[in-house]
């Protein structure tokens, strides 16, 4: 019993009841600890230094959020420049033209090496830097996969940092009623006169709007039930409005006197496009034939071109006058010379990569060799071309019918009507090719553009029976500041240049006068005499009572009639 009596006792003595004084902590104690801050040690206040009254460089017992640890896969690849953006051989170029002599070339030979240079590279030469920064990535394209990885832009960066967008208003300046215009994509109804005078073709009218006073006038209405007009386009001058009919007939008419001069006939099929250079009057119709109309001689028919199989829908002359641009139903697009050549009249280029009709056509104002061109539904393409070397700059889907384009020279961008489904106006930035505004208002297909004399405003005509403008290119008051200097000092050359030509005009006509008493002495060959008897060049007139009458004005070749240059 005894020992049973020890066991209990010493069972008694070792039971811990209560906390042992002095202990270490248990394991889970401990942990709990580590988790909540480090434990204060009494030997750590004995040993402080001078720097423990400094300010703390973080908050005490505040832990950091992220652990600095190696990450297990790399952030992303090198990035690689890309060569064509970097322009190294430009480069290489402006350095080792620095050590060769300088050559003196003459202000035309400039011009064409400065115009090579902008057609070649797309910039000048003479004004790039060696080394310049790369602009802000653009925008990625429609449809982009992933519109983050944009890495680069091949644009140059602004030597401003100034905002330079400007403001497009998003809705039309004016809506004018077009009662039964016709919706017909193949014909060209709407021209804007150098003079401000929009002309518009309704069914079988011919009506004149003068955006200065808001005056409308009817010019012509068509005798003949069933007929209608097909196409209309101004004179440079603006005093002289082509019509166009669907009696395959080609009406001249003179808007001042309102009276038509001529009518010129030669089509088999209906006229359904027209454009002046000079005083060369140019047709398309639906035969697929393109004349050529003299409109100072009674033989107005100068030359015929055969190059479509099906309509001439669209047809535009360059601004220089060196090539006629053609579009037709047949999907093809012409380029013709000026003069025949050895062999005739032939196309200088032929571009078949439209799936559509062309009627869209428009040369560009300041690259002669650059031309635009906008195909149909089938197609619904913007192609740029150059001219001379039949390379396709650019292309573009436009996602709907194109029905016209226009150039603004003001700020280097393109305009283009469509159809359905949107039925909007779209303005390009050239030459790279993205979308800078949409501008709708129309409830059915553009059918034609035409653009002011200024460049500021815009006319679009639409199935939906209204011609909206939209004043998308009116310039800030800076360009509109250089651009009044530069016409006021074009107003002071003009009239010299008019002044020293017709003078010397006069003397070379009367230089015979004065070798001679005779006018037309019968020693002198038939050729040499000032009035030769060989049948001279005039203009057909027609008297309101319809009778024609032949008026002769004395011209020599190549020079445009006396009377119409005084009218101008």
């Amino acid at each position: 019993m005894a020992q049973f009596v020890f066991e209990s006792d010493l069972h008694s003595l070792l039971q811990l009841d209560a906390p042992i004084p002095n202990a270490p902590p248990a394991r889970w104690q401990r942990k709990a600890r580590e988790a909540a801050g480090p434990a204060p040690s009494p030997m750590r206040a004995a040993n402080r230094s001078h720097s423990a009254g400094r300010t703390p460089g973080r908050t005490p017992g505040k832990s950091s959020s992220k652990a600095q640890t190696t990450p297990s896969k790399p952030g992303g690849d090198r990035y690689i420049p890309h060569r064509s953006a970097s322009q190294m051989e430009v480069a290489s170029f402006l350095l080792s033209k620095e050590n060769q002599p300088e050559e003196s070339h003459t202000p035309t030979k400039k011009e064409h090496q400065k115009a090579w240079a902008l057609n070649l590279n797309g910039f000048d030469v003479e004004e790039a830097k060696i080394l310049r920064l790369s602009g802000k990535p653009q925008n990625a394209p429609e449809g982009y996969q992933n519109r983050l990885k944009v890495l680069y832009s091949q644009k140059a960066t602004p030597g401003s940092t100034r905002k330079t967008c400007r403001y497009i208003p998003s809705l039309p300046d004016r809506i004018l009623d077009a009662p039964e215009i016709r919706n017909d994509y193949y014909l060209n109804l709407v021209d804007w006169s150098s003079g401000n005078v929009l002309a518009v073709a309704l069914d079988n009218s011919v009506y004149l709007w003068s955006a200065s006073s808001g005056d409308i006038l009817q010019l012509l209405q068509m005798e003949q039930p069933g007929e209608y007009i097909s196409s209309v386009a101004w004179i440079k001058e603006g005093n002289y409005l082509a019509v166009g009919t669907s009696s395959a007939e080609v009406q001249l008419w003179d808007v001042q006197q309102q009276k038509r001069l001529r009518n010129m006939t030669g089509h088999s099929a209906r006229v359904s496009s027209l454009c002046w250079n000079s005083y060369i009057l140019s047709s398309g119709s639906r035969s697929g034939h393109i004349h050529h109309h003299d409109v100072r001689v009674a033989e107005h028919h100068v030359a015929t071109l055969s190059g479509h199989s099906q309509e001439v829908c669209g047809l535009r002359w360059a601004p220089d006058g060196r090539h006629l641009a053609s579009g037709g139903n047949d999907n093809l697009v012409n380029v013709w010379p000026s003069a025949p050549g050895e062999g005739g009249w032939v196309p200088l280029q032929t571009f078949t990569q439209h799936q559509g009709a062309v009627k869209a056509v428009a040369w560009c104002p300041w690259q002669s060799n650059v031309l635009a061109t906008g195909g149909g539904t089938s197609d619904r393409h913007i192609r740029i071309w150059n001219v001379c070397s039949g390379a396709c700059l650019s292309a573009v889907d436009a996602q709907s019918q194109v029905c016209s384009i226009l150039w603004s020279p003001h700020y280097k961008e393109l305009i283009s009507g469509h159809g359905f489904a949107q039925n909007q106006l779209v303005i390009w930035k050239y030459p790279t090719m993205a979308k800078v505004a949409e501008l709708k208002g129309h409830t059915a297909r553009v059918l034609s553009l035409t653009m002011s004399p200024d460049g500021a405003t815009v006319a679009s005509a639409a199935a939906d029976e209204t011609l909206r403008l939209w004043r998308c290119f009116e310039l800030d008051p800076a360009r509109a500041a250089s651009s009044t200097k530069a016409s006021v000092e074009d107003q002071l050359i003009i009239p010299v240049f008019c002044f020293c030509f017709f003078f010397i005009f006069l003397i070379k006509s009367c230089l015979p006068l004065f070798s001679s008493h005779e006018l037309c002495p019968s020693s002198l060959p038939q050729s040499s005499c000032p009035l030769s008897s060989e049948p001279e060049p005039s203009l057909l007139f027609a008297d309101r009572a319809g009778t024609s009458s032949f008026t002769h004005v004395h011209t020599q070749p190549g020079w445009f009639p006396l009377s119409l240059l005084m009218k101008t």
